[in-house]
């Protein structure tokens, strides 16, 4: 999930010794978990299974509860489990914008995702690069969707990454800032070695199998968590009078450092950056691989109504920043670390093992998920579309296991070699990014009148308001891309640049259309029909344009 707070600095800090039972606990399920990746790619495998539907949508033939899981284990990661509380930590009730967006998103993707899953099933999409070239007949369209979900995907795989060495720090084997480089990152090699190996070999199975482990132990630690600290704190009343005294301080700036309730001046900035997010959170990648490896859409109406459980989850999760203050949580100058150390000290080591278990496989889960995802934009929209349009289904199926590698690569070089607010000004940005793919995408699930030309033109001016006015905000501590919000033109009131840049870009598509149109100037064609939009798995004829190496998969896509 994305959290578009204000950037902070990440770097480890080395907070003591080892707690050697935490880590035998969360080195115990992290091997359960490794095993279980490898041996997915045995679960629900099909006899060809050397293709994009099965390495990377798991053959299209995900139920309700799998796909539940898979959803929440994509959704609401480790860097969630971590930010959520830690934005809460450092400026107060600003972070709680992440709980009313994952409330709002859910009856906005009912009422486009079913469409989405049956128009992809019936032609075989495997991306929305995918639908958005054969609804428009645009590759140069296509394209720019396919590169923008990659650009902002990268960033959200390598803050998992940060999500794991907040854990490792806090547990003692992060090393301290004058380690030998090799040994302090060796831990996060490893768990990145493990990750790409299982994702190379079990594709989508791997985290669809993994993430009820995940989701279990994050319920449980919340459950725990939830009753236990406040107790030991003296109830919720002690936490927010704590908290409360916390916020009256001065902070760099010399104002309050933050609030226990939004005031009036928040409030334009609070709704657009929970509207904002509520919109962009399924034009990630990432969400729409989960969304279309259900086996109908039935699955899909049946998970809008299930998932805001979650929701409920991240309510309860965002209170442990206000549990780290009232428990004056050593941070060693990084909120990132409230949450782990907030475990670290109020829970025997046994279960701080447990809890740093959830995180960590907190950060596997979505990180497999989103290097599939840009491993199959890069095959289907880059490779296929423009080097190779003659690939076989086993050619597609070789080069997206070997893109998916790349990307974690690229990933992991990024944490390691970058300072670590970077990653969050990138993950800021692909928040803004990826909001412009909306017309094209949701747009073309509901009408062909855009014209696909004043799309590319809404697209271009939407990524590039974007991305300079985010350029623009300064912070305390850095001159540029120190946050998210920024004055409205026309308004005055800060808000959200992602939404403003989203506006901006369907004034221009909207214009451009009318234009194009009294001009003439020519469309590309269409290659779905209205009753794609509906169509379920068992209509007949919807399978019939899967890829010809993959007879099977309509098998586990039909039954119900």
């Amino acid at each position: 999930m994305t959290t578009p707070a204000a950037p902070t600095a990440l770097a480890a800090s080395g907070t003591g010794g080892v707690n050697g039972v935490a880590l035998t606990v969360f080195v115990f399920f992290f091997l359960a978990v490794t095993v279980m990746g490898f041996l997915a790619a045995r679960w629900r495998k099909a006899e060809q299974s050397a293709n994009l539907d099965e390495w990377g949508l798991g053959g299209r033939s995900f139920g309700t509860w799998v796909t539940w899981f898979l959803l929440g284990g994509d959704l609401y990661t480790a860097y969630t489990f971590v930010a959520v509380p830690a934005a809460i930590y450092a400026a107060g009730a600003a972070g709680f914008f992440a709980v009313p967006y994952t409330i709002l998103v859910y009856p906005l993707i009912f009422t486009f995702l079913p469409r989405l899953w049956s128009v992809s099933h019936k032609h075989g999409y495997v991306t929305t690069s995918d639908f958005v070239r054969g609804r428009f007949g645009s590759k140069g369209l296509s394209l720019a969707v396919a590169l923008t979900g990659i650009l902002a995907t990268m960033p959200y795989i390598a803050l998992q990454l940060v999500g794991i060495q907040a854990v490792l720090d806090v547990m003692g084997i992060g090393g301290g800032q004058d380690t030998n480089w090799f040994v302090k990152d060796l831990p996060l090699l490893i768990a990145f070695a493990v990750l790409a190996a299982y994702t190379y070999s079990s594709g989508l199975r791997a985290p669809a199998l993994i993430a009820f482990v995940k989701d279990g132990l994050i319920y449980l630690v919340i459950a725990v968590a939830i009753i236990y600290i406040p107790i030991k704190l003296g109830g919720f009343g002690a936490i927010f009078d704590a908290a409360g005294d916390a916020f009256a301080q001065p902070g760099p700036t010399g104002k309050p450092r933050g609030e226990l309730a939004s005031g009036p001046n928040a409030q334009w900035a609070y709704a657009t950056l929970a509207l904002g997010s509520a919109l962009a959170l399924f034009m990630y990648p990432h969400s729409i691989t989960a969304t279309l490896s259900s086996r109908s859409r039935n699955v899909i109406r049946r998970n809008t109504t299930i998932l805001p459980l979650y929701s409920l989850m991240l309510g309860l999760l965002a209170l442990l920043g206000f549990m780290a203050i009232a428990a004056k949580t050593d941070i060693h100058g990084n909120p990132q670390l409230a949450v782990p150390q907030l475990f670290e000290d109020m829970f025997p080591s046994w279960f701080s093992g447990v809890a740093f278990a959830a995180i960590g496989i907190g950060a596997l889960v979505p990180a497999a998920i989103m290097s599939i995802a840009a491993a199959n934009l890069f095959t289907r929209n880059v490779y296929k579309d423009f080097l190779k349009p003659d690939a076989t289904p086993a050619q597609e199926h070789k080069v997206a296991k070997l893109v998916s590698l790349l990307v974690k690569v690229g990933a992991l070089v990024f944490v390691l070699t970058m300072d670590k607010t970077v990653a969050i000004n990138f993950q800021l940005l692909g928040g803004i990014w990826i909001l412009q793919t909306m017309p094209s995408l949701v747009g073309g699930l509901f009408t062909r009148w855009f014209h696909r030309w004043a799309l590319l033109a809404g697209w271009a001016v939407g990524m590039l308001y974007g991305t300079l006015a985010a350029y623009g905000v300064a912070s305390p501590t850095q001159a540029h891309f120190g946050g998210s919000n920024k004055e409205i033109p026309g308004i005055g009131e800060i808000g959200y640049i992602g939404l403003t840049a989203f506006v901006l870009n369907v004034v221009v598509t909207v214009v451009l259309t009318f234009v194009l149109k009294a001009v003439n100037a020519p469309e590309g064609v269409d290659e779905t029909s209205p009753g794609d939009y509906t169509a379920d798995a068992g209509d007949k004829g919807v399978t019939a344009a899967l890829p010809p190496a993959t007879p099977e998969a309509a098998e586990p896509a039909g039954s119900h």
